[in-house]
């Protein structure tokens, strides 16, 4: 549906705002999804640092400041959200994530709306993500990536069991709590989609797009697990399969002709399971949890969510005092990150604290082509 022009941002956004403000539609076009907070008083939020730079606006670190507990918060400009035309996909994002607690899956902390923004409220993770850590580290073990694998795995299984298809799986997108456990995070381009169901949409990061995504479809839950194959592959190998390319047309040619060959190092049972998710055919993909569990890499292993969480991830722990931690993993400059940014709306009463995720800076090509 197109939107009436008065609605969407001018090129100068500063003398049209009061006129915006008094549009009803501002508010009434992000209902129920986003709450109305005025603000009650200042000083409720403290902005205390920077995250990243999302698609739409910044991604804050702040604290509440009566409670004093550290959050990220989302932040979306409306005339943003209106003039790309995404109104939809936002309200998505919130539905499919008030409906998920997992361990390994950043949950919905609070969401609301000003006369201006958007405002999304997850966790705070200070270990950052795992894209920080793979440039660090270069190279994964086998035995750290079981681990990793299995949390991931789990965490896949269960947004599939509840009809949730992610779309947008990568390293960027998996935060790490402080005990080095996984939180995936960024549903932005996630949808609900049946068992048997199937979406079109060109949508995700390039280097993890499966083959029937980069051809338009159509394709279902298989996708995912195509993206973790090339996750857990780029993990153990120290780098991608494929180089990205600035197209989806050019990319499906290159992913059409690579044979995805592991490095001949790997355990046999290793080669076999990265085979098994980068299967071209996705009828004939390992596409499910059972049968990702049941894999010979994972012999001995427990996907036991709470077993997995009694102890620490070591390896991350290490990596995190790292001295070069901070830049790898603040990628690129701030400087224009707030640029026409209003701190002054940074101020509502969210009710209940729960939990959430954010989104860290990435260098990969995202593509969206059309909505489903």
């Amino acid at each position: 549906m197109e939107l009436p022009n008065v609605l969407l941002p001018p090129d100068d956004r500063g003398e049209m705002y009061e006129e915006e403000k008094t549009l009803p539609a501002l508010i009434s076009l992000f209902l129920p999804e986003f709450p109305q907070h005025k603000c009650p008083q200042e000083g409720c939020f403290q902005v205390l640092s920077v995250i990243a730079k999302g698609s739409f606006g910044p991604i804050l670190k702040i604290k509440v400041i009566h409670q004093e507990q550290i959050w990220a918060v989302k932040v979306l400009p409306k005339s943003e959200i209106l003039k790309h035309g995404v109104l939809e996909q936002s309200k998505k994002e919130v539905m499919i994530q008030k409906q998920i607690k997992h361990p390994f899956i950043l949950s919905l902390q609070d969401c609301w709306q000003t006369q201006r923004h958007l405002f999304i409220m997850f966790d705070y993770c200070s270990a950052g993500d795992l894209y920080t850590y793979w440039l660090l580290k270069g190279r994964f073990e086998e035995d750290e990536v079981r681990l990793l694998a299995a949390e991931l795995g789990g965490a896949l299984g269960f947004l599939h069991d509840l009809g949730i298809v992610h779309r947008d799986l990568k390293m960027e997108n998996i935060l790490l709590s402080d005990q080095g456990h996984l939180r995936l995070s960024d549903f932005g381009l996630s949808r609900h989609l049946d068992r048997g169901g199937r979406a079109f949409t060109v949508c995700g990061t390039i280097q993890y797009m499966a083959p029937e995504v980069l051809s338009g479809g159509p394709y279902g839950h298989a996708a995912d697990w195509w993206s973790l194959g090339i996750l857990l592959f780029s993990l153990v190998a120290g780098e991608f399969p494929v180089p990205a390319e600035s197209n989806h047309i050019s990319m499906l040619k290159k992913v059409r002709d690579c044979p995805y060959v592991p490095p001949k190092t790997l355990s046999s049972d290793l080669i076999l399971l990265l085979s098994e998710l980068l299967c071209k055919s996705p009828a004939s993909r390992l596409r499910d949890l059972q049968r990702f569990k049941m894999q010979a890499f994972f012999r001995g292993a427990s996907f036991d969510s709470y077993l997995l969480q009694k102890s620490p991830v070591k390896f991350i722990l290490e990596l995190r005092n790292h001295p070069d931690w901070d830049a790898k993993s603040r990628r690129g400059s701030p400087a224009d990150w707030l640029d026409d940014f209003d701190f002054e709306n940074i101020c509502s009463s969210p009710s209940a604290l729960v939990e959430l995720p954010s989104n860290l800076p990435s260098e990969d090509v995202r593509l969206t082509a059309e909505q489903d």
